[in-house]
């Protein structure tokens, strides 16, 4: 009596996985969606435009979008719309569109902005196609210490991304789904690697980050393109927001870039240093000038105020 092989089933009965797909060979089905998110930095990591040496920006944060699974190789391709917007400068460079890369600091600058409405409408697209797409603008961002040259840049970025990673992993947990974090390349990587792992693996872990984060090169990611260019608008609403005075030309990044930014962002915030909030809030009330020097509120008066900070 012959013993007839055992047949394959064709669908799974009682159980989920392995199912045998094409050629008899098992696939294993996702139970959970999963969300990537593509961020680069914004801000700077140095000094701000209140120390004598420095003249950069007061925040510094990593900022982006996140977008379902299977939207991010379709947002790809829309996100080649700078070929029409860009072409000329395409052109002018030689190469094919999906290895040119324009950063978003070239492309939105203060006077451009201004003078060409196709400049604005190529950010105003770009956030409209993410919220079309059940994306969402994510960010993350601290102020500065002012007028300080002593601290160090690469605990300023490992605490952010740390942040951030937990920020993240918090709203997921809440939808029930994972996600995957997606960077720019940048010279800190083993330092931001290390502190993503120790995020993930420490005390209070990231359970809903599937993988450390790992990065790519812009000039060949049409979205992580796009997220330079929300993390540019970021940093530069930032910086209006926390420095007015030090940053009074930036008013038309707040005019035409913030409340459509924050109608498609969610679980984003830059967390204001308590002393500095307290000036900003003195100084709408009673309409005087307040200069930060050094971790002090000087009043420009005749009377000179100092605050010590916690």
């Amino acid at each position: 009596m012959s013993v007839s092989e055992p047949r394959m089933p064709s669908t799974p009965r009682s159980f989920r996985g392995p199912r045998f797909g094409l050629r008899g060979l098992p696939c294993f089905c996702s139970k959970f969606p999963m969300l990537f998110v593509y961020v680069d930095d914004f801000g700077h990591v140095g000094p701000d435009r209140a120390h004598p040496r420095y003249n950069t920006s007061p925040v510094f944060g990593f900022g982006g979008f996140a977008l379902p699974e299977e939207q991010v190789q379709p947002f790809s391709s829309f996100f080649l719309l700078k070929l029409n917007t860009l072409s000329a400068d395409i052109a002018r460079a030689g190469k094919p569109a999906f290895k040119w890369e324009k950063k978003g600091t070239n492309l939105f600058t203060k006077n451009s902005i201004v003078r060409y409405p196709n400049v604005r409408e190529c950010a105003f697209r770009l956030m409209t196609e993410i919220r079309k797409r059940g994306g969402f603008v994510f960010y993350f961002g601290r102020e500065k210490a002012r007028g300080r040259c002593d601290l160090s840049p690469i605990k300023l970025q490992t605490s952010v991304l740390a942040a951030a990673i937990r920020r993240l992993d918090h709203s997921c947990n809440a939808r029930g789904i994972r996600f995957a974090l997606i960077m720019d390349q940048c010279s800190t990587r083993p330092e931001l690697l290390d502190a993503a792992q120790k995020t993930m693996f420490g005390q209070r872990r990231c359970r809903h980050l599937v993988c450390p984060p790992f990065e790519v090169e812009s000039h060949l990611d049409q979205n992580m393109q796009a997220a330079d260019w929300i993390a540019t608008l970021v940093g530069r609403l930032w910086a209006m927001k926390l420095d007015p005075l030090g940053f009074q030309d930036y008013s038309h990044y707040q005019q035409y870039f913030w409340e459509r930014m924050h109608r498609v962002a969610q679980y984003s915030t830059v967390r204001e240093r308590e002393l500095y909030r307290r000036m900003r809030m003195a100084q709408a009330t009673s309409g005087q000038k307040l200069t930060i020097v050094t971790e002090q509120i000087v009043q420009t008066t005749t009377s000179i105020v100092q605050v010590r900070s916690r």
